[in-house]
Order: C-alpha cells, then sequence, then structure tokens
C-alpha cells in the first residue's frame, strides 16, 4: 500500500471503531469520530510529540479532547497507538492501556471506556472533559504549566520543558462561558505554545446552531489576540498540516484552527444532522456507512494489516526518539543540576521538600486576634517559601483573600515574566478553578482564591478536581455573614454544605490562626484530594492553647478543644471557624454555672468521618445526646452530629446588610443564645 493509502485506511478504522462501539452500546456520539478522524490522525500522527510506550513522561505535548461525548475518537487514537498502561502509582505496565475488548465495552459497567474520558481511569487521557469547555480551559493551564516549568527547570543546553497543547473542541466548548474565560486569559499571556481545533460542524442535540449560534467566532479570538486559521474540509489533511506549521512557527500568540466538518461523514441518512450527534447510527446505517468508506459492511471491530505498523512508523517513532533523548538529557542534568533535577522528581511524585513547613509564624493568645484570611496569607508566604513549585493567585481579589506571595523574588506570572510565582486570573472564577485543574495535571502544586460566595461560579471546576483526584488548594475568604454590609448577595449561606456534598473534597474551616496553620499542614500534604480553606474577614481572636486544646487536633477533623470540668460531659457544643470562640464564651459561662459542657471544633466533617470509630465516639460519646451546633451557615448535615434531641443554631434565611455586630444579634450568633440553646436540650 502507498504512503497515502494507509493514512486512509488508518483514518477509516479509527471511524469505524467509533461507529461499531457505539453501536455495540447502543449509546453515544458516533457523528464526531467519523468527521474528524482525518483531523485527529494527522496531529497524531505527524504532530505530536508524544510516545505511546511512556505515556506520562513529563515533556510530552499534551493531547485534550474537550468535547469529551467524542470519546471514541481518543480510545480509537489510544487503541492503535498501542499506548500502555500506567498504574495509580505512575509505573508505566507491559499492558496496554485500551485492547479491543475494552473498545466493546464502551459505556459499559467498570469498563476503560467511559462515555467521556476519565483522567487515572484510561491511561493516556490527559484530562477529564465531559462538561463542555472545561478541557479547553485545562489545556490553557497545562500551556502555562510548561512556561514556568522551562523558566525553573531548563539551563543552557538544557531544554526539559518545551511541549505544546493541542485541544479540539465543538461548537458547545465555543457556547459555554468558560471557553470566552479562558482563551482571554490565554491570549492575554501570549501562549504560543497552545493549539485549539475547532470542530465547526454546525450541529448540537438541538439541531442546526443557527438555532441560539450566529457569532463570528474567528474574529471573536483575533479579538482575544490569538492567531486563526481556517480549514473548509476536514478531509483535507493537507491543509491542516499547513494551519499545523503556522501553530508551530507562531511564537506569540496561541493558534486556533477552525475545521469545517460534515458530523456523522459518510453516513447516507444521518451526514449533517443532529441525531448523527448523540444517537447510535442503526445497524443498516452503519453498513452503509462502511460500504462508502470501501469497508466490509459485515465486519466489527476490524483493524486491517499495516494500521498498528502505520501508527508505529509514525507517532511511534517519533514520540520514542523524542522521549529517549529527553532521558539522556535529564542523565546528565541530574549530574550538573542535582538539586534542580531532585525537585523535578519530588514535585512529578508530589512529594515534598524537606523543612517544606519550616519557619512557621507563631501566633500567641490574642484576644483580638487576627481574620483566618490574615494568619492563611503569613502561613502560605512561608510554605511557598520552602515548596518552590507551590504558586497561585486570585480572581483579581490578592488584596482582599490575602493569597499574594511577598517574598523577594517571586515575581507575578505573564507574557513577559514567565519564571514568576503570583498569578492573575482576572475576573474569571470559573476559568481559574479549570485552569488550576490543567496546572496540576502538570504537577505544579498551584493555589486559587476567591471570595467564598463566588464558589458558585467555581463549581463545576472544583468537581472535577475531586473527580480526577487533584490535590488542587482552594482558598476562599468572606466566609459567612461576617461580610457584613455586603449583604446577602456576598453572604454564603449554603456554600458549606454543598462544597461538603463534593465526595473526594477537603474542606477545612479553622477557627483562629493556630488551626491555620495545621489546616496548611494537612493540605500540603495531600495528594490525590482537592482542598478547600474557608477563611473568615473578620478578626478573630487566637485561642490561648495553655487553656485550652492544642491546634494539632485539626488533623484528625475534629477535637475536643474544651472539656467538661469536674467529669463526664452534660452537653457538647460544636461548632466551625469563627463560631468556635463564640462556643468558648458560652462554655465559660455554662462551666460557672456548674454546667459540664465540652466543647469540640470541627473544621472538616470530611477528615472527621475518615477516622476510626473509636476516635470518633471519643469525641462526640454516644450516650452525650445534649447537643448543640452553631455556623453561621445552613443547618443542613448537622443533624447528623447532634441528632433527634440537639439542637441547631445557624441560618435558616439569606443574610443582611449591617454590621457584623447587629447581624450576630439578628440571627441569634451571641453566647447568651448559646447557653440558652445547652440549657433547653438539657431541660434547665
Amino acid at each position: 500500500m502507498s504512503e497515502s493509502n494507509l493514512d486512509l485506511l488508518s483514518i477509516n478504522t479509527i471511524r469505524t471503531l467509533a461507529m461499531d462501539a457505539v453501536q455495540a452500546a447502543n449509546s453515544g456520539h458516533p457523528g464526531t469520530p467519523m468527521a474528524l478522524a482525518p483531523v485527529a490522525y494527522t496531529l497524531w500522527q505527524k504532530y505530536l510529540r508524544y510516545d505511546p510506550n511512556d505515556p506520562i513522561w513529563p515533556n510530552r505535548d499534551r493531547f485534550v479532547l474537550s468535547n469529551g461525548h467524542a470519546s471514541m475518537l481518543l480510545y480509537s487514537l489510544l487503541h492503535l497507538a498501542q499506548v500502555r498502561a500506567v498504574d495509580p502509582d505512575d509505573k508505566v505496565l507491559d499492558s496496554m492501556a485500551l485492547t479491543i475488548d475494552d473498545l466493546k465495552k464502551f459505556r459499559q459497567i467498570d469498563s476503560k471506556t467511559p462515555g467521556h474520558p476519565e483522567y487515572r481511569l484510561t491511561s493516556g487521557v490527559e484530562t477529564t472533559t465531559g462538561p463542555l469547555g472545561q478541557g479547553v480551559a485545562n489545556s490553557v493551564g497545562m500551556a502555562m504549566a510548561r512556561w514556568w516549568l522551562a523558566s525553573y527547570f531548563n539551563k543552557p543546553r538544557f531544554e526539559l520543558f518545551n511541549y505544546d497543547v493541542y485541544a479540539i473542541c465543538g461548537d458547545g466548548d465555543m457556547m459555554e462561558g468558560i471557553s470566552g474565560e479562558a482563551a482571554s486569559l490565554a491570549g492575554h499571556h501570549k501562549l504560543s505554545n497552545l493549539c485549539w481545533i475547532y470542530d465547526n460542524n454546525h450541529i448540537t442535540i438541538e439541531g442546526n446552531t443557527s438555532l441560539a449560534f450566529s457569532e463570528d467566532v474567528a474574529t471573536r479570538f483575533k479579538g482575544y489576540g490569538w492567531n486563526v486559521e481556517h480549514i473548509t474540509d476536514a478531509n483535507d489533511t493537507v491543509a491542516l498540516e499547513k494551519a499545523l506549521d503556522v501553530f508551530r512557527n507562531t511564537t506569540d500568540k496561541p493558534t486556533l484552527i477552525i475545521v469545517d466538518s460534515h458530523i456523522g461523514w459518510g453516513a447516507p441518512h444521518r451526514q449533517d444532522t443532529k441525531e448523527a450527534h448523540g444517537e447510535a447510527l442503526g445497524e443498516e446505517e452503519v453498513a452503509l456507512a462502511k460500504k462508502f468508506y470501501g469497508w466490509p459492511p459485515d465486519a466489527k471491530f476490524l483493524v486491517p494489516d499495516g494500521v498498528y505498523d502505520q501508527f508505529k512508523k509514525g507517532i511511534g517513532k517519533r514520540g520514542g526518539e523524542a522521549r529517549n533523548a529527553w532521558v539522556k538529557q535529564f542523565e546528565s542534568y541530574k549530574t550538573e543540576f542535582p538539586e534542580l533535577a531532585e525537585d523535578l522528581n519530588k514535585m512529578l511524585h508530589r512529594a515534598l521538600p524537606s523543612g517544606w513547613d519550616k519557619d512557621m509564624p507563631n501566633f500567641p493568645a490574642d484576644a483580638k486576634g487576627l481574620a483566618t484570611r490574615d494568619s492563611s496569607g503569613k502561613v502560605i508566604n512561608v510554605i511557598a517559601k520552602n515548596v518552590p513549585w507551590l504558586m497561585g493567585g486570585a480572581a483579581d481579589l490578592y488584596p482582599s483573600t490575602k493569597t499574594r506571595l511577598m517574598f523577594e523574588g517571586v515575581g507575578e506570572f505573564e507574557a513577559a515574566t514567565r519564571s514568576g510565582r503570583n498569578m492573575h486570573f482576572g475576573i474569571r472564577e470559573h476559568a481559574m478553578a479549570a485552569i488550576s485543574n490543567g496546572m496540576v495535571l502538570c504537577k505544579i502544586r498551584t493555589f486559587a482564591s476567591t471570595f467564598f460566595i463566588f464558589t458558585d461560579y467555581c463549581k463545576p471546576a472544583i468537581r472535577l478536581s475531586a473527580i480526577m483526584e487533584l490535590p488542587v488548594i482552594y482558598i476562599f475568604t468572606h466566609d459567612s455573614i461576617g461580610v457584613g454590609e455586603d449583604g446577602p448577595t456576598h453572604q454564603p449561606i449554603e456554600h458549606l454544605i454543598a462544597l461538603r456534598a463534593v465526595p473526594g473534597l477537603v474542606l477545612l474551616r479553622p477557627a483562629d490562626a493556630n488551626e491555620v496553620i495545621e489546616a496548611w499542614r494537612v493540605i500540603m500534604q495531600l495528594k490525590k484530594e482537592p482542598a478547600v480553606l474557608v477563611l473568615t474577614r473578620q478578626a478573630l481572636p487566637t485561642i490561648d492553647r495553655s487553656k485550652y486544646a492544642a491546634a494539632s487536633g485539626v488533623a484528625k477533623g475534629a477535637y475536643v478543644i474544651a472539656e467538661a470540668q469536674g467529669g463526664k460531659p452534660e452537653a457538647i457544643l460544636m461548632a466551625t471557624g469563627s463560631e468556635v470562640s463564640l462556643c468558648l464564651s458560652a462554655y465559660e459561662t455554662l462551666t460557672s454555672q456548674g454546667v459540664k459542657v465540652r466543647v469540640v471544633s470541627m473544621p472538616s466533617w470530611d477528615i472527621f468521618e475518615h477516622q476510626s470509630r473509636e476516635y470518633r465516639d471519643s469525641v462526640l460519646p454516644p450516650d452525650v445526646t445534649a447537643r448543640v451546633s452553631v455556623e453561621q451557615a445552613s443547618i443542613l448535615g448537622w443533624d447528623r452530629y447532634v441528632g433527634s434531641k440537639g439542637k441547631i443554631i445557624g441560618m435558616h434565611t439569606f443574610g443582611a446588610s449591617a454590621p457584623l455586630k447587629e447581624l450576630q444579634k439578628k440571627f441569634g450568633f451571641q453566647p447568651d443564645k448559646v447557653v440558652a440553646a445547652v440549657k433547653e436540650v438539657l431541660g434547665k
């Protein structure tokens, strides 16, 4: 066979594998893989620097399928390129990531080929995509990470990091607001290593995009500061190669390649229809499409002779050579720059440098105290000095969230200063969270910050952090009605319980400056869990630890901060964050009146629930049923701790605009109200 015939055979193999898998599942999206097979094949076979035998080598090009519903396009590529599997400890195995049998189990229970690509579940999948716009936003983070990694690790004669990032996206990605946020920031940062390939097929689930989408995408992206190329036929691989060459030769901006395609290409009755987008074609239509491709109509999951070898000669050979050259270079690098090599090794394995928590600040007891956002700002500056790959920023709010790194030489991450570690996301909360996911996927430890209320804008990306098991650090301040005069639009009520409900997400709401230190100790040692740190705007007393228990109890999620005087407690007071000090005030009053009450600080429900039953029962003895919880948030969820005989002091409405003391009085967050609640549950 000629080279061009082998290329076409390989392209049609991608198409037919996708069609067969969707048909076998009777579920999925066959049309986009059928249309984009020439585009994806050309990119993988002729451009992508990616070694199927080592799919996690650090300087590989990244490929993101942002329109994740077209997952069979990626699964077919991973199979045909014979990408090897990687275990949870990042060990490359001898087995393949996806076999033909795996493709046959598309969308079935416990398969490696779920409906949308999932990071960690399927080797070779660089990020979990599905919610549209998330993948392209992740790709911006990946591209930004390359520039910072290069600034830190590259040295004369040693270019350890120069990878490119490619993302395929569709009309849905372009319509979601997050893509605009991310593209705007990418253009601002002149991310010349970033290429989005936009499948312009004019079809969504409801029908033609003219129903709701008529903007000039090319002009929009030029306005963002992108280079824009246009391919009028997805099957014109020569034109695509020219556009990809332009991308590679562009040094001052990202590139968007618009590719006009026909969804369901080759299916005589389904091409260019909404049915081709999200439904199996049907056996008869599959057979007719195969006939159009010159394929045996009855053959299923056929990989003709020569296809595997074609991939080996293309991406396999090129990627293997690039990876081997990198490994050889790194061996010399380790000799000349052993400390940097060790940093890279630790970063890649999510390990911490020795002494990462040295020189922590000291916070003595202080009735006036300081806001936990302020103490956190002091702590993060100490840790960032000790962990060179800890970086991040805020959505235009670092003066308020106290997340600016301020030690000598830390700098700003900008197009002209790639080595900076202070990132400026602008007022783009959703993109900020998704970009942070992309950076953490490249093993940089990234934090993202805004007001707690604006987790409403971040939530989809936070959820994906948890699904992907990425240790992104989210720092959210202005945590309650303590925001005061800004009023209910800025006072989070339901947000604590909403994030507590996310599986695998570690949420901590510390009670004072010393709990903040311990919270950071917990967070920095997480390797697979994202963390949410919820902090106050208002000053909180720094609790006297000579009188009350040490803050190290934070490591277990909840701990007894004040024990009942004179024996077993009659009642238990429990709280998080700013309300712990309120409970301690009530505790002093109750103790002076002879009531035996215990106070429990519960900064993290999630961590507490992962402790042994013995420990949990020691903190909250089952036979002590007189319990009161206090939290300036929705009461939802506290019933699991206070039980049917307890009382919950919390928010039943939105807040109000007023000074904090007036709000505390209006909503019942005062010592006398807590004392009365304890007496009520005790029947006194």
